[in-house]
């Protein structure tokens, strides 16, 4: 992936794809979500923006992280618009994140009930066709021993090991309970190690990303309480070293994924929330805010596309 004059921009790969229906072009265009909790209903307006456009098909992979997955997988199983139902849905966000909990031992984020029984029953997701889909999905989570950003695609083989993959990339340490295990390893939330996860779509061969973000540009991660620190940071060094590792590295992580995606010039193509968009704690369950958030991401996308991919 080059930043070369020579390349195709990211909207017109996208625009020529749609128009001849076909990907065979010599491009790998790749679809990259970030991560970021309840913050993560901005991306959830974006994929529904795309699905509006009828671009359900121009992307040979979708990488997600956290939040990013469960968008992205949201959006492979073409059922964006009942699936974004779920973030603004009083009773499931009440239910999903719940910080009371804590006080009692248990996790303040419930994916359990949120993966397999909202999104196999209450808001079905159609779980066959994210794995029939001829576009890869590839949910990012963090080992627990080495710290790394893992691609878990390769442990998808059926709707279990789906659903399982959904949860250890959006499992938040302490807050969403132990590690998830899943292969020969277990994880914990993608976004300890890496919350865009373009670095990895690159090293798999994509020439183009659109990436969707969950930040305004202007918006910079807070720094960790020291509450937070005492108590996560030493949970982590304890139950997951390599975790750990990755936790503490997180300050300089936004930065150098910035730089990373800046480097690819116009074979990349960033969309934010919009100056002015309200900040979202990933912890947020207010769904006033969601939707409100979830449509500035839906016509943030629209007026970012507008002008190359024609509407469809």
């Amino acid at each position: 992936m080059t930043s070369s004059s020579i390349e195709p921009t990211v909207a017109e790969v996208i625009r020529g794809r749609r128009d001849s229906a076909s990907r065979a072009d010599g491009h790998r265009l790749a679809l990259v979500i970030e991560g970021g909790g309840s913050r993560g209903v901005y991306a959830g307006g974006m994929v529904r923006a795309l699905e509006e456009m009828g671009l359900g098909t121009v992307f040979d992979a979708v990488y997600g992280t956290s939040a990013g997955a469960l968008n992205g997988a949201w959006f492979l199983s073409g059922r964006v618009v009942p699936g974004m139902r779920t973030w603004t849905d009083p009773a499931i966000m009440r239910t999903t994140v719940d910080p009371g909990r804590m006080l009692r031992g248990r996790p303040a984020f419930d994916l359990r009930y949120l993966v397999h029984q909202v999104y196999d029953g209450i808001e079905p997701m159609d779980f066959p066709a994210v794995l029939a889909n001829p576009t890869t999905f590839h949910p990012i989570a963090t080992d627990i021993y080495t710290g790394h950003a893992v691609d878990l695609h390769r442990h998808i083989v059926d709707k279990p090991t789906l659903q399982t993959a959904l949860r250890a990339s959006a499992g938040l340490p302490i807050l969403a309970g132990p590690p998830v295990p899943l292969g020969d390893s277990q994880y914990f939330d993608g976004g300890l190690a890496e919350s865009v996860p373009i670095r990895i779509a690159v090293r798999d061969g994509a020439t183009h990303a659109l990436v969707l973000r969950t930040r305004r540009a202007d918006e910079q991660r807070p720094p960790a309480s020291r509450l937070h620190q005492l108590v996560g940071g030493g949970y982590l060094r304890l139950r997951a070293p390599g975790a750990y590792r990755a936790w503490l590295a997180r300050a300089h992580q936004q930065a150098a994924e910035d730089q990373f995606i800046e480097g690819l010039g116009a074979t990349a193509l960033q969309i934010h929330p919009p100056a002015g968009s309200p900040d979202i704690e990933s912890a947020s369950r207010n769904t006033d805010l969601l939707s409100a958030a979830l449509e500035i991401g839906r016509r943030a996308t629209h007026a970012a596309l507008a002008t190359t991919v024609r509407a469809a």
